[in-house]
């Protein structure tokens, strides 16, 4: 049963439940207890599985270990500790594993000193990083408490000798569990759990940032019961999973957030003035501050902001760092450390510092553009006031009217504690493959169990049992035509008998070799003809579809198709992009937030059609928003001119604004649902589109709507009218059909599935070659009967439509049309309309200039002056 525990226990209580020696060291240390150490320590002394969320620095990772430590300290006074592993620590990353095992040694050595002997608990290391050498010495002597990864424990899992160590383990502690839920590491580790539990059922203690909704966090920690337990329960109305209990702290410490805005209007400025007045704020907030963490979205900017700030701040040159994915693992290590030593005045984040590595005092975290969601914004205010009782505190400076908008949306849903819903990825068949055939290493079973293994995962609890048949036929060796490809079977299965085991003497290597989610990612060639113009991300690639339109060195081009690692092109002079470089690097704005913009738009709506003065109108965005009079005079304005020009789109109203630019004809529509949604509504009303007048379509995607460009003339609202009577993902599963997302994602299921191996017999296959390898199997996978239904290509399929989109959102869209809650209005404009200019120059940013761009929109809104 999943359950809050609303009371915190007395701190009578929570001493009682700590060692003497282990009270004694923390009331050394600390005036008192936290609110997680308050509510989580005598759970997890009870053995109870708790999930606890509470913000960074508030004490979480120390509630969970302090009762676990206590119980090993008894054991070592009484000389009962065994050479075995009692605790499991999974964290995402290597980094703040590393963190944990130091500050756990310093506690352990204090308490040997306040112990007068050496209490002999032993904390490892163990992930891809550590030595072979000191790998064996801990199957030798194992380690009391166990640091590793998701994909290093599943390897832990499978290694002969060492799995061992597991069986008589009591706790496991998931770290940021909320990271890992939402993607396919987390599938992964929740059924290396249910492998655990066939060992041994440990306590499970899940440790997690603030995230919505914690009972599905809980459920996906915990997983469902064994058939026999639930079988006992089954007449008492219990719910069918294990029992947990959530410790909500989320909101424990105080919020101090506001939205700055660094000019007075975003259109009567130059961009000289906004760029100068942004970047003097900066440098401003970074001087009056101990530490400051800046978040922008992009690497790019992030080094543009570290360079201004430099150059504003001579004295500051040696205070100020940049951190991202892109720089050497030295050199973000060597900024950490300098962090950690209260060395560094600023340092400039994309967003590899969200996560809960020890990074020190932060006294304000600045949020550079929008997170696109409260969750997030939260998690990396969150970085700021480390100590227990300091508050939060976050500024987001904004560079434009729908940042200022979205920002306040989000600052408001964060301080009243509205969170976005996470996305758990469910019935991942290429990960159920991978782990079929690990399972199997430990020795034959029969389907049954396995399937009762499988479906105890919260991931796969309504897997259909079909899927499941498939992708033991397809280990099986079962689709004979693959073999030609040299795909072999991995399992025997004998269908009689029902029970299955591994097969080939190789199996646990190739097993060990290949085991993880992660895929290898490379950049890929861009030729015209045999002339190399560059390189681009392969993650932009994905969104490519055949005639887009990018920039690349200045140049724009148009995208023809790709083989392998390379992308063919044309010059594309004078033609408008309609991708931006820097696509694949943008974080989604989440539905929920979305939809919070929306009904905001739509009160605001109500009120203009109600004919409200300014003066109401303003105090209502100031009291609803908390925003500073600058903020509630832009927000004003950039509605009132939207309302004057056309309408406002809202929760309830669709705008399809309908204008042509030269030759071609661009429908916008104004869909603010969110990139993930809209990815999935614009590609299928192309499609239509193309279907129905036998024409290319071009696509823009934003986070705010999508515009379609196309020759000639297109009733758009009508062919969205046959969307409506069409299945939603059928029609996208044909829309998808050989389009470059689909490609890159079988290459990435494949290889989790095993059907490509990126490591055999010492050959390590280059992401070319994997790329190489997955066409010819997609191709080949395309010729069975029942090709959309072989499990690789059927994850593909799910992974694009749900995981890279939101086919569950556009659904939702679209069913409340039909049933006539939002309605399509469409307009045809001499020029577009404000809301519409953010959604054009979107595509166009890599290209216009910040000093154009200021110009563009003060001579487009004259315009819009005239039009009236």
């Amino acid at each position: 049963m999943i359950a809050f525990r609303r009371e915190p226990f007395t701190a009578e209580e929570v001493r009682r439940a700590l060692h003497p020696l282990v009270w004694e060291w923390f009331s050394r240390q600390f005036p008192d207890f936290s609110p997680p150490q308050q509510f989580a320590i005598p759970l997890i002394h009870e053995g109870k599985n708790c999930l606890i969320s509470a913000p960074t620095g508030s004490g979480k990772t120390l509630a969970a270990f302090l009762a676990i430590i206590s119980e090993l300290v008894a054991l070592a006074e009484k000389g009962s500790l065994e050479n075995r592993i009692y605790a499991l620590y999974i964290s995402p990353l290597k980094a703040l594993g590393n963190d944990i095992e130091r500050n756990l040694n310093e506690p352990l050595r204090e308490l040997a000193a306040l112990a007068g002997r050496d209490l002999g608990i032993r904390v490892e290391v163990r992930t891809g990083d550590t030595p072979p050498e000191r790998r064996r010495r801990m199957v030798l002597k194992a380690p009391h408490i166990l640091i590793t990864t998701p994909e290093s424990f599943a390897i832990a899992l499978s290694a002969k000798e060492f799995s061992k160590a597991f069986r008589k383990i009591r706790w496991v502690i998931v770290d940021e569990v909320h990271s890992l839920a939402e993607s396919k590491r987390g599938v992964h580790l929740s059924l290396s759990l249910e492998r655990l539990s066939e060992l041994v059922e440990p306590v499970r203690i899940g440790l997690s940032a603030t995230i919505h909704p914690l009972e599905e966090v809980a459920k996906f920690l915990v997983g469902r019961r064994f058939g026999r337990e639930l079988a006992d329960v089954a007449g008492d109305g219990a719910d069918p999973y294990r029992d947990c209990v959530i410790v909500d702290a989320r909101f424990a410490k105080g919020l101090d957030l506001e939205v700055k805005c660094p000019v007075e209007d975003f259109i009567d400025c130059s961009a000289g003035e906004l760029y100068n007045n942004l970047y003097e704020l900066l440098a401003e907030l970074v001087e009056e501050h101990q530490t400051t963490l800046i978040f922008t979205n992009t690497r790019s900017r992030t080094e543009r902001v570290v360079y201004q700030l430099k150059e504003r701040r001579p004295k500051l040159v040696e205070l100020i760092g940049a951190h991202h994915g892109s720089l050497s693992r030295e050199l973000r290590l060597g900024l950490e450390e300098r962090l950690k030593r209260g060395g560094l005045k600023a340092v400039v984040s994309s967003t590899s510092l969200e996560l809960g590595i020890d990074i020190g005092y932060i006294d304000l975290v600045i949020l550079l553009g929008s997170p696109k969601s409260v969750t997030r914004a939260l998690q990396r205010v969150g970085r700021s006031g480390h100590k227990l009782h300091d508050r939060v505190k976050g500024r987001a400076i904004v560079t434009d009217q729908d940042d200022l908008l979205e920002c306040a949306v989000m600052l408001k849903g964060a301080v009243e504690n509205r969170l976005d819903r996470l996305h758990i990825p469910k019935n991942c068949l290429d990960v159920l493959a991978q782990q079929i055939f690990g399972i199997l290493l430990d020795g034959p079973t029969y389907v049954e169990d396995l399937w009762e293994l499988v479906t105890r995962s919260y991931n796969f609890e309504d897997l259909e049992r079909a899927d499941f048949e498939r992708v033991l036929e397809y280990l099986a060796g079962e689709y004979v035509s693959l073999e030609d490809r040299r795909v072999y079977a991995k399992i025997w299965f004998d269908k009689a008998s029902r029970r299955l085991g591994k097969r080939g003497r190789l199996a646990r290597v190739i097993y060990m070799t290949n085991v993880g989610t992660i895929p290898d990612e490379s950049y890929v060639t861009v030729k015209h003809g045999e002339r190399r113009i560059g390189q681009i991300e392969e993650s932009f690639l994905e969104y490519l579809r055949k005639g887009d339109i990018f920039v690349l060195g200045g140049e724009t081009y148009q995208f023809r198709y790709s083989r392998g690692m390379t992308a063919q092109v044309e010059p594309a002079a004078g033609k408008s992009p309609t991708v931006p470089s820097w696509f694949s690097e943008m974080l989604p704005l989440s539905f929920d937030l979305a939809l919070e913009i929306q009904e905001f738009r739509y009160m605001m709506s109500r009120m203009f059609e109600d004919g409200r003065s300014p003066e109401e109108l303003k105090e209502f965005i100031r009291s609803y928003l908390h925003l500073d009079r600058r903020g509630v005079e832009s927000v004003y304005n950039y509605l009132a001119k939207q309302h004057r020009y056309a309408v406002i789109p809202h929760r309830y109203k669709i705008l399809v604004e309908r204008y042509r630019e030269g030759e071609k004809s661009l429908a916008i529509f104004h869909a603010l649902f969110g990139r993930r949604v809209n990815e999935a509504l614009a590609r299928a009303i192309a499609w239509v589109i193309a279907r129905r007048e036998d024409r290319d379509v071009e696509i823009m995607v934003t986070d705010h709507g999508f515009a379609l460009g196309y020759e000639g003339e297109v009733k758009v609202i009508e062919a969205f009218a046959l969307l409506l009577e069409r299945d939603l993902r059928e029609t996208l599963e044909d829309a998808l059909y050989d389009t470059e997302i689909l490609k890159r994602r079988f290459r990435h299921c494949a290889t989790r599935a095993l059907m490509i191996l990126k490591n055999y017999m010492g050959d390590r296959k280059s992401v070319g070659r994997q790329q190489m390898k997955a066409l010819i199997l997609q191709n080949a996978v395309e010729e069975l009967d029942d090709e959309r239904d072989f499990p690789v290509l059927k994850e593909a399929y799910r992974e694009v439509l749900e995981d890279a989109m939101d086919i569950a959102g556009a659904a939702q869209i679209l069913q409340e049309i039909r049933e006539g809650k939002i309605r399509l209005e469409g307009r045809l404009s001499p020029t577009p309309s404000p809301f519409a200019l953010g959604i054009i120059l979107h595509g166009r940013s890599d290209l216009i200039k910040a000093e154009d761009r200021q110009e563009f929109l003060q001579r487009f809104y004259q315009q819009l002056v005239n039009d009236q």
